[in-house]
């Protein structure tokens, strides 16, 4: 059972996150092919080995400065739209982590819920448009029912909801970003925004 990392661990598990993208590239950039201009993959592990550089180089004191500045590289690593939704995650997650030195269930929900409302409010998107958010807000609301328990068990069951929440984008019809293009033929895809942060999630999971 795992209740909690150090600092030092979550910036470790930021790293098997980013080694994990970079093994599911392949898996991004064929999701991104079916409905999108295929260059999701790439733009995301670009980001990541990026986030790598970042985490080797520097040592980080608390949880904010480290989801911060993992959030800034990721805006100005991957590029265009993904990148500011992305690195929207985890800068406008950090925010109520300020001096917090402990990555428990209570703030693994802190993270979700506050990068989950930075990227509405910045990208208006709602659950149901076939973004992200369709991954990203059942597994925020699971985090934040799931606060207090043991890290371990919290991140396999966010992961869990993440991924039943990309499954259901398959049902959707795109209405935003550059799907929205392709309307019913948007249907029976997953939105490949959705599966990296299933990706994500469930590589934290893993790691814990």
């Amino acid at each position: 059972m795992t209740d909690q990392l150090t600092v030092e661990q979550t910036r470790q598990m930021l790293l098997a996150v980013a080694a994990t993208i970079e093994a599911r590239k392949e898996d991004i950039t064929h999701a991104d092919q079916a409905i999108g201009d295929g260059d999701h993959g790439i733009g995301m592990a670009r980001g990541f080995a990026a986030v790598t550089e970042l985490l080797t180089a520097e040592s980080f004191e608390t949880l904010d400065s480290l989801f911060r500045k993992v959030g800034m590289k990721l805006v100005t690593s991957i590029g265009g739209a993904a990148g500011v939704v992305f690195g929207t995650v985890f800068s406008g997650g950090a925010k109520s982590l300020t001096g917090k030195t402990v990555f428990d269930s209570a703030a693994l929900a802190s993270l979700l819920e506050d990068g989950l409302v930075a990227i509405q409010t910045r990208g208006k998107a709602k659950p149901g448009d076939k973004t992200m958010i369709d991954a990203l807000a059942p597994a925020a609301a699971r985090a934040r029912a799931l606060a207090g328990q043991p890290l371990d068990r919290a991140l396999a069951e966010v992961a869990a909801a993440a991924y039943q929440g990309m499954e259901d984008t398959r049902a959707m019809i795109a209405t935003i970003g550059k799907a929205k293009t392709l309307g019913e033929r948007s249907l029976g895809h997953p939105d490949p925004g959705a599966l990296s942060t299933t990706i994500i999630l469930k590589a934290m999971a893993d790691y814990v």
